[in-house]
């Protein structure tokens, strides 16, 4: 099916490798012009070049960006502003872990993944909503994960972000529907890249979740579908929640998570 993105624009964070590459490419393949902010600037020049090999229509750009910070993110959206004159669509992609034990944590990690998984989200919708509220017009799509809704063992404080992002566009949907604004939200289940769509920021990097890929028949257990989800079949997700065939769809969190959740 393809769906109506023709003629829009989008931004999405974290678009340079894994999940976020995957929602690029697959909304400039429908058209649509992408804005890619992230921090790694050698694998978003890579999905950039990818998008011209494959002949793809929308455009795909890259802007270096610390999602984090607002005054960064606001110069990130001028731009986009001045290159496609407005953005339609916000993808909230950015992520990282560590896996410990909550009482192997501290401070100084809760204050990163908190940044990372929960702040930014704050950070980019709330300086592009005033741009989709004027227009009366605007998707908002959150990537959380899973542990957000079940929780999980050695995730706990990255649960609780990802609990929180669910939450946190439930109640938006209710403040900006008005606008025309739908907020909703997509949970993968475990994604893990192959090593050519890892990137060097990418949270696939860190010891304890690197060893995942030896996990892997042992994982996929886990899921009634029978096997691990790619960032393709999150990516369709978005698509979908992105289109005009999802207009009348707001405040809901689907798992496209090979049935690991039935909540």
């Amino acid at each position: 099916m393809k769906f109506s993105l023709s003629g829009k624009s989008a931004i999405v964070t974290g678009g340079a490798s894994n999940i976020g590459r995957a929602i690029t490419l697959a909304l400039s393949a429908q058209e649509c012009d992408t804005m890619i902010c992230d921090l790694d600037d050698e694998s978003s020049a890579r999905v950039v070049q990818e998008s011209k090999d494959m002949g793809l229509k929308g455009r795909v750009a890259f802007t270096r960006t610390d999602v984090t910070n607002i005054a960064e993110f606001e110069r990130a959206l001028s731009g986009t502003l001045d290159l496609f004159g407005k953005v339609d669509i916000l993808v909230n992609d950015v992520g990282w872990d560590k896996m410990l034990l909550f009482l192997d944590t501290d401070p100084s990690l809760w204050d990163r993944l908190i940044a990372i998984n929960y702040k930014s989200v704050l950070v980019c919708t709330k300086s592009i909503l005033p741009h989709m509220v004027e227009r009366k017009s605007g998707r908002i799509i959150n990537i959380a994960s899973d542990a957000g809704r079940v929780g999980e063992p050695r995730e706990a404080v990255y649960s609780g972000c990802k609990a929180a992002v669910i939450g946190f566009s439930k109640a938006l949907a209710k403040e900006v529907g008005r606008y025309f604004v739908t907020v909703n939200t997509v949970c993968p289940g475990t994604i893990i890249p192959p090593e050519n769509e890892k990137g060097k920021l990418s949270l696939w990097n860190e010891p304890e979740l690197a060893k995942f890929s030896e996990l892997r028949d042992r994982i996929v257990k886990a899921y009634p579908l029978g096997r691990l989800g790619t960032a393709k079949d999150v990516a369709g997700a978005v698509l979908f929640l992105a289109s005009e065939e999802a207009s009348w769809i707001t405040g809901q969190t689907i798992s496209v998570s090979g049935g690991y959740t039935t909540i």
